[in-house]
């Protein structure tokens, strides 16, 4: 296996010489890390991928792979294996066949080829498919196969383009453990693409997340929950997605929201117009609660309800995650913040970090916590 380092990657095309698709993009994959790029369509994380893989040239800085630079050596080179969207299975080979073609390729013995493939599909469960051929294969089966032909080359790396954006619901959920558990079995490092941030957060030992602009933040998928570093980050990590509404700072220092004033401190020089993101689970019904509106719509979804609350001065509802019976629509009720999760971002959506508290008896007095 194999670390895979970028130093300020960009990307442009003909004629758009003056406008980077991907720009100054620069991180480590360390050797066995499970590694996810997500983002919104368009962002630049496929053509990412594909340049790891040699697949597209770079316009700027520089690609090694265990500490070699690849910049200039082809794909076949690399020592990289990709599972692509669309599995890219040869229609009239057998799974056997389409899971040896890469070693039969190198003229590895046929006595290798049969153990090798048969391992793989042993540990994929599909030693009884190995006679037939992908039309009569479901798509999670294809995907396993896809699959399968990466392994049994012994990969320094796995690069992962979308694989399972062709596959329905559940078939995706059992997919993802699927996934998950053969990075355990084989500890490779493996570099996963995808649009979906719940794959993102399963999957993945640390998270690149990608904008319009680039490289948006990169850490543990809670870390990003926890603290994400601007607007766009937040907003898309998260799901459902979070309360994102402006807010500001009173003459007294006070964070309010609408009319509801929140348990913020802020730091000495903050803004007075702000951002203000609570996540809808992080949101409770409480009789005392600074936060009052009229109950818009009710969401239920077995175990859990989404509700959907008007605030006044707000434009748009805030959505609230209720585990027991929720309220009728209609009904005026009230909620406030978890302690501690209340996010705040300035005019650039920049994170803005709470004040320090000087100590417990303060906060307990003043009934203010730190932004999470």
């Amino acid at each position: 296996m194999a670390s895979i380092a970028l130093q300020g990657v960009g990307k442009t095309y003909p004629g758009k010489e003056a406008q980077y698709i991907l720009r100054d993009v620069g991180f480590t994959i360390e050797d066995g890390e499970f590694v996810v790029l997500v983002g919104p369509s368009g962002c630049g994380k496929s053509t990412l991928l594909r340049m790891i893989a040699g697949l597209e040239e770079i316009s700027a800085g520089e690609i090694s792979i265990a500490g070699v630079r690849v910049n200039d050596t082809p794909p076949a080179k690399r020592g990289l294996a990709m599972v692509f969207q669309s599995y890219a299975l040869y229609a009239h080979m057998s799974v056997f066949e389409n899971i040896a073609f890469g070693l039969k390729l190198a003229r590895v013995p046929k006595a290798e080829i049969k153990a090798s493939v048969q391992s793989v599909a042993k540990m994929l469960q599909m030693e009884h498919l190995l006679e037939r051929r992908p039309p009569q294969l479901s798509g999670g089966q294809r995907q396993r196969v896809a699959i399968g032909r990466a392994i049994v080359r012994k990969p320094r790396a796995f690069l992962f383009d979308e694989p399972l954006s062709n596959l329905d619901a559940a078939l995706r959920a059992d997919m993802r453990v699927e996934i998950a558990r053969l990075h355990q079995q084989l500890g490779a490092t493996m570099v996963y693409v995808t649009h979906d941030q719940v794959e993102a957060m399963t999957l993945a030992d640390r998270i690149v997340v990608l904008g319009p602009s680039g490289v948006q933040q990169i850490g543990a998928p809670m870390h990003l929950y926890d603290k994400p570093a601007n607007v766009f980050v937040a907003g898309f990590i998260g799901s459902p997605r979070m309360n994102l509404a402006p807010g500001t700072l009173d003459a007294g220092g006070q964070l309010r929201l609408g009319a509801a004033c929140l348990p913020w401190r802020p730091p000495s020089g903050a803004p007075s117009q702000l951002t203000v993101g609570i996540r809808p689970e992080h949101l409770q019904a409480d009789p005392d609660g600074a936060i009052e509106g009229e109950v818009l719509l009710v969401e239920r979804l077995g175990a859990e309800s989404y509700v959907h609350l008007m605030v006044a001065g707000l434009d748009k509802a805030l959505m609230v995650v209720v585990q027991d019976e929720p309220p009728a629509a209609g009904a005026r009720w009230r909620v406030g913040p978890v302690a501690g999760r209340v996010h705040v971002f300035d005019q650039d959506g920049r994170r803005i970090e709470a004040a320090a508290l000087e100590n417990k008896a303060i906060a307990g007095s003043a009934g203010l916590s730190e932004v999470a």
